[in-house]
């Protein structure tokens, strides 16, 4: 299997997609933006052009040694070889293609920083995990979460023919809009919650030491009820 592949990293090959996602993140000269993946560095030049500022990190090291050699003439831009979600750049927009295996971990990440807005593209599925409503048996804690904490809109659809290699689902692009932020405390104490999913909150109580006198499930909650008992259990 091509490593890359198994990384979930597929390259977008689309400039006119690229030149839409950077449109929509409505980035201006006051903006600092962090891009996480650079990739091929495909989004680059279009966020540049709008930006003040502009951070894009690369993991893979071949992909970002190609990039500053690509980029050497950019100014307003600084590329950086690690991983994104262990640094701490102040930014106000985030744009990203982001590999596939990173969208979860891109989500508790954001949950937890102060920054205006975000665009991202993620696969499909992923999108609708984001935004499961009360009472629907299939709510994940990455739905609390990211409802929680952001305005979730669904701004285009990308078919698979766009990227190299293809992937086997088709992607989606969609606008974050931060509306909470949480500690890395309360973001755990939810994934901890949903570990006991199929118990009753009063179970779940007895799990964790806090008392719930409550029948109901996680499910049957609002997104802030579910954050709310996380609080409790951080104290």
């Amino acid at each position: 299997m091509n490593r890359r592949r198994s990384l979930g990293q597929h390259f977008l090959i689309s400039s006119s997609i690229a030149k839409s996602i950077v449109n929509l993140a409505n980035i201006t000269k006051d903006d600092i933006v962090l891009e996480v993946g650079t990739g091929r560095g495909i989004l680059i030049p279009y966020i540049c052009e709008k930006a003040k500022k502009v951070i894009s990190v690369e993991k893979d090291r071949e992909l970002y040694l190609q990039a500053k050699e690509k980029f050497s003439d950019i100014q307003n831009l600084v590329l950086e070889c690690g991983d994104a979600f262990k640094m701490n750049h102040k930014f106000t927009i985030l744009v990203s293609n982001l590999p596939y295996s990173e969208s979860r971990k891109a989500i508790e990440w954001l949950v937890q920083r102060k920054f205006s807005h975000a665009v991202i593209m993620v696969q499909k599925e992923f999108a609708e995990k984001l935004v499961a409503k009360t009472g629907y048996k299939e709510m994940r804690a990455i739905s609390v979460l990211a409802s929680y904490c952001m305005d979730i809109r669904n701004l285009m659809n990308v078919k698979r023919s766009n990227f190299s290699p293809a992937p086997q689902v088709d992607s989606i692009v969609i606008g974050l809009t931060q509306k909470h932020q949480i500690s890395g405390n309360v973001m755990r104490a939810v994934n901890r919650l949903f570990s006991f999913k199929r118990k009753t909150l009063r179970n779940i109580g007895k799990q964790l030491g806090i008392a719930i006198d409550s029948g109901y499930r996680l499910e049957d909650l609002a997104h802030g009820e579910i954050i709310g008992i996380a609080k409790r259990i951080c104290k």
